[in-house]
């Protein structure tokens, strides 16, 4: 009876979960988002009237704004310029290093990072994440090979390995980027975007 409940109480926790912490998050980004740049509207435009929800409304036309400027040569570089600064500073690189390639792993721009293959490890398959494929862009000690460079996730977000793999040994896999790190992140316990929407039509 106790198993029963208590498994019942966990499926209800995993259910309710994501839904409650996805939620939270744009509560917060809104929230702070209201309070960081209201209070500086207020500053800097006084006279004005302010109503709740414009400081979040400054706030994404800025970000909106910045992305713009990103489009230029001369903030891209002066852009650059000012992370050399912070990858060299103590502290501050690593954790800044750390999220900079989080972001970038999943930036829209690299279309390398659109590919999902399968790596052949004797008689295992494992799913990866091209990289480079480019051997220009390769050190020059691995131009003179016919590999990619592979990034194998390691399932609960523990980290992962980043090889240089023959092209023979890497075989292409028909799943999105989204499904393909999900599915590793939680060593295939979520199961394929496909499975998961066939169960829910069954269960409804």
């Amino acid at each position: 009876m106790f198993k029963s409940i208590s498994t019942t109480l966990i499926t209800g926790f995993i259910t309710v979960l994501p839904i409650v912490l996805t939620i939270y998050l744009l509560y917060w980004l809104v929230v702070s988002s209201e309070q960081i740049m209201g209070t500086a509207f207020r500053h800097v435009l006084p006279g004005v009237e302010y109503f709740p929800g414009l400081g979040s409304i400054v706030g994404l036309v800025l970000v909106f704004f910045i992305g713009l400027l990103m489009k230029a040569v001369l903030v891209r570089k002066l852009f650059s310029f000012g992370e050399e600064i912070l990858f060299h500073l103590p502290i501050i690189k690593t954790v800044y290093r750390a999220i900079r390639d989080l972001f970038d792993f999943f930036t829209p721009k690299k279309e390398s990072f659109d590919r999902v293959v399968f790596v052949k490890l004797g008689n295992m398959e494992v799913i990866g994440f091209v990289t480079q494929d480019d051997p220009a862009r390769l050190p020059e000690s691995f131009r003179d090979r016919d590999c990619l460079l592979v990034y194998l996730p390691m399932s609960y977000m523990i980290g992962g390995y980043t090889l240089l793999v023959p092209r023979d040994k890497v075989e292409p896999c028909n799943m999105s980027m989204e499904e393909a790190m999900r599915f590793a992140l939680t060593a295939g316990i979520t199961g394929s975007d496909t499975e998961s929407k066939k169960a829910r039509i069954k269960s409804a």
